[in-house]
């Protein structure tokens, strides 16, 4: 199969990335983020949660970013909302797409969001009803799709009816994530070819992260299955919560420097983007964690 000759980059820094930081991000630091990634020419960018502050207190606030925005056309600026009130909050706060989450493993759902895999689906039925009289897109994910914190490994069987369910319910494209980062390429290219038998592959993203060093040798696995939309992070940012010792979502820098290799067209401007990077790492007060920033800042 030909490597895809474009591929989408969807921003999950200001949302995924953030949201697990301990130390307190200022409304004006999340906003300069998404500013700054929208300049580097991010097409899509994950800009806010909608959930309740008592869970991930990092999110407070996403109405107020999504105000604060310099929101430029042609390029969608997304929430994530798991429920019925958080997709209200964002359609409130003129959101014009959404994302939705299940799982895989029926351990990670139980401990993540209380509820069965089968159940979690149950509940995303009146947001995309909702979403249909909105007229908002929804995007699904499903995580732990290469293994989980408390099953082990997790087989594409398993990630396949979910992905299907959640591509039938309305969600226009569903990113298959390996929550935990131990998935290998030979573990993707199996995922893909599995789940592309319910699921077209133009309808599937990659969504990988770097705990044990395989993210972008996922990455490449799913280009030559024919996937061309890929999940990553502003300077590596992020983690999971819900599983122990997961690092970051794979660095957007570091996707963007494969793909130019490659020849792949993105429209993004790589220098803008680990300017961003380096900008939001010194508000952490963190390393950046893409190597493509960090060797091109030692130059």
């Amino acid at each position: 199969m030909p490597l895809p000759k474009h591929v989408r980059l969807v921003e999950v820094g200001p949302r995924d990335g953030l949201q697990n930081e301990a130390q307190p991000i200022s409304i004006a630091d999340k906003v300069r983020l998404v500013d700054d990634l929208t300049e580097a020419g991010l097409a899509y960018i994950e800009v806010g949660s909608f959930v309740s502050p008592k869970w991930v207190p990092q999110m407070a606030g996403s109405a107020e970013v999504f105000a604060g925005i310099r929101q430029r056309p042609g390029v969608t600026y997304a929430a994530l909302a798991p429920n019925l009130r958080g997709f209200e909050d964002a359609v409130a706060a003129g959101v014009k797409e959404v994302a939705v989450f299940a799982a895989a493993s029926e351990a990670f759902s139980q401990r993540n969001i209380n509820c069965s895999i089968s159940d979690s689906l149950k509940r995303f039925e009146p947001i995309m009803e909702a979403a249909r009289s909105h007229g908002v897109r929804v995007r699904g994910y499903v995580s732990c799709v290469l293994g989980c914190p408390y099953e082990g490994k997790v087989s594409a069987a398993q990630v396949a009816p979910v992905a299907r369910a959640l591509h039938d319910m309305g969600c226009y494209e569903v990113s298959l994530g390996d929550t935990i980062g131990t998935g290998t390429a030979g573990d993707t290219r199996r995922l893909f070819e599995v789940v592309a038998a319910q699921v077209p592959r133009e309808r599937l993203a990659g969504h990988f992260h770097d705990t044990y060093g395989q993210a972008l040798a996922n990455v490449y696995a799913s280009l030559l299955e024919g996937i061309s939309v890929f999940d990553s992070s502003v300077a590596g940012l992020g983690g999971c919560p819900y599983a122990k010792g997961a690092t970051g979502n794979i660095a957007s820098e570091d996707v963007l420097y494969l793909l130019q290799g490659l020849g792949i067209e993105t429209g993004i401007d790589l220098d803008r983007l680990i300017a961003a990077g380096q900008r939001i790492s010194g508000v952490l007060g963190r390393d950046n964690g893409s190597r493509v920033a960090r060797a091109r800042s030692a130059q």
